[in-house]
């Protein structure tokens, strides 16, 4: 059986990595499907990816979160949102349904700096997994994107360091650990218990350059379909963004 590929990517903001080679990065990777984060987009691109039929949802506020899905394959159906307002607004999920499961591209909210957003990041942590569960109760699910947290100490370079920090306080990884213990797969974790594999990095002090990092960007699958997942990866040498694509080998 063939095996589609799967890519996340933050691009944070897509005209800015239009101008750093995206289509041809792209091109290169040809994946089957492309989900992509942190679009900052007011409107759609049309011809922005030759050869994908592409789906956007924006933000409410300009230049502010957005997740777009780039497809070679047509879905039978595609949601925005998932169907509460306060979250809806931000647009932060779009739903892809295909005969065998639903895609779901997340941009999960930060907690940011002194944790001003950590109250409302729990309340979104417990209703998108509820979101999750209710699509599963008629097809299985995989969802990728920017889950904005280090689940565990191997997840980022410096944990102690950075604990209680917006993306690896105990009630983000316990917001993660809850999707875990309702049955989906950390697809990476399946294929690489070692650390040292990161998917964002701050664009200060070379962190990069250093791989002091952090593995926030994932996909998750019910369970269901842990047979059919051939391989998940990181891509760190591609560049454009403080973020790296993430992706899947999936059997079609």
């Amino acid at each position: 059986m063939a095996a589609k590929k799967l890519l996340s990517w933050n691009v944070n903001g897509l005209r800015a990595v239009l101008k750093k080679g995206f289509v041809e990065i792209v091109d290169d990777l040809a994946p089957d499907v492309l989900c992509v984060q942190e679009t900052k987009m007011s409107a759609d691109y049309a011809d922005t990816l030759p050869g994908y039929t592409q789906f956007h949802l924006n933000a409410e506020k300009k230049g502010y979160s957005g997740v777009a899905a780039f497809v070679r394959e047509e879905p039978l159906d595609v949601r925005c949102g998932i169907g509460i307002d306060e979250h809806d607004r931000e647009g932060r999920v779009i739903t892809l349904e295909y005969p065998d499961h639903f895609l779901v591209n997340v941009y999960t909210p930060n907690a940011q700096r002194e944790l001003a957003r950590l109250d409302y990041r729990q309340q979104w942590d417990r209703d998108f997994l509820a979101f999750l569960k209710s699509l599963e109760q008629s097809k299985p699910v995989v969802a990728c994107g920017d889950f904005n947290v280090a689940h565990k100490e191997i997840d980022l370079k410096n944990p102690k360091s950075n604990r209680n920090n917006a993306g690896f306080t105990d009630e983000e990884r316990r917001g993660f650990t809850n999707i875990v213990e309702a049955g989906f797969v950390d697809t990476f974790r399946e294929f690489c218990s070692d650390g040292g594999h990161y998917t964002w990095w701050s664009y200060m002090f070379k962190a990069r350059e250093k791989n002091v990092g952090w593995r926030i960007d994932y996909f998750i699958i019910s369970a269901a379909l842990r047979p059919r997942l051939q391989d998940a990866f990181i891509l760190p040498e591609v560049m454009g963004s403080d973020h790296c694509p993430v992706g899947i080998l999936f059997d079609a």
